[in-house]
């Protein structure tokens, strides 16, 4: 009898959901040795961290952020695709602040900056889940509004136009290091882990889940669902609104056109990647983490190797397309389904039978 105490320790390990991101980021991550040989190397140099490893983790700490709050937005059984256009919002209210303030190197300058940009995002955000979870308005429809109402909003702020800032407390945020690690890296993993926190030693993540897997079932036990659906796309701006402040801090300017670009895209394909079905439900904030940090391992491979700037989109994509069919259980099965039957015997090749074979 095949039970799972007898099971193959191969499919034991395989079977674990964070197993396939982790296998194709060590995948891609080696797949750089033949480029760079030094890929793995991390000096310290004036007592900052500098490496390509690092450098993977310093730029996508802001799809990172962008990607946790789609989880949970996902989890419910929604969407949201205006978090790039929070992201420019946010990193324009900032720079226009500081860069309008007598002081803008002082830390009240960029305190006062950052909640700003908080302050609008948690706005933008419970405006998102009023209209999902109060309107009853289709999420993608209810963010696209946002999607291209806010992008037009952040070049209004800007007035079309890049601001610069020179603040060293604002360059800490994106671009500065703190105990030898860029901040950017110590603020998002500051923040997974309290979303990790919340949601897997609380009943927080079992509620969510539950809203997306069922929600008229959620809502008949009591479960507040509209509230939560609420919740979870404010904290998907306050985390969109993060990456925002980080990538003009970086910077060091505000761009309303191109910061946040379509970064939705790439949260949405990190989450999926992580394993988090778009159709709500279970999620995995680890997968989501492994996600990005392969979308960002594939965009500096994109670099490293020398690809065209004109075939990276088309490279990513079919580099997506096969990350997706390995991660896949059904192709996986129909993949070792077809191998059996090739390795199956013919006819032709098996043993004739024997006269008392044919007796019976």
């Amino acid at each position: 009898m095949n039970t799972a105490g007898n099971a193959h320790p191969l499919k034991v390990v395989t079977g674990y959901r964070l197993f396939w991101p982790a296998a194709v980021l060590a995948v891609l991550l080696v797949a750089n040795l033949f480029f760079t040989p030094d890929f793995f190397a991390v000096h310290l140099q004036g007592g900052h961290l500098y490496g390509s490893l690092i450098d993977i983790l310093h730029f996508g700490a802001p799809l990172i952020l962008v990607s946790l709050g789609m989880t949970l937005v996902i989890a419910t059984g929604g969407i949201d695709l205006s978090v790039g256009s929070t992201v420019a919002i946010a990193g324009a209210l900032a720079c226009l602040h500081i860069s309008e303030s007598p002081d803008p190197g002082g830390v009240a300058t960029v305190l006062t900056a950052v909640g700003i940009a908080f302050g609008t995002a948690l706005l933008l955000g419970l405006a998102n889940g009023v209209l999902v979870a109060r309107i009853g308005v289709q999420p993608i429809i209810a963010t696209l509004i946002l999607m291209v109402a806010g992008r037009g909003v952040a070049q209004l702020i800007t007035d079309g136009q890049i601001i610069t800032v020179t603040s060293d407390p604002f360059k800490l945020i994106g671009g500065g290091y703190w105990l030898t690690v860029p901040f950017a890296v110590l603020l998002a993993a500051a923040v997974v882990a309290a979303a990790v926190v919340l949601t897997r030693s609380t009943a927080l993540g079992l509620l969510l889940e539950s809203v997306g897997g069922n929600p008229v079932a959620s809502r008949l036990v009591g479960i507040r669902a509209m509230r939560l659906v609420a919740l979870v796309y404010v904290f998907s701006a306050l985390c969109a609104a993060l990456a925002g402040l980080m990538v003009s801090s970086n910077v060091s300017a505000a761009d309303g056109n191109n910061a946040g670009l379509w970064i939705e895209l790439d949260a949405i394909l990190a989450v999926v990647l992580g394993g988090t079905s778009l159709n709500g439900g279970r999620f995995s904030i680890g997968g989501t983490v492994l996600g990005a940090l392969i979308i960002q391992t594939l965009s500096t491979t994109v670099y490293t190797v020398g690809i065209p700037p004109e075939t990276t989109l088309v490279f990513k994509a079919f580099v997506v397309i096969a990350v997706c069919l390995i991660q896949s259980p059904a192709f996986r099965a129909k993949l070792a389904g077809r191998r059996a039957r090739t390795r199956r015997p013919t006819r032709s090749h098996a043993a004739a039978p024997t006269h008392r074979e044919v007796g019976a």
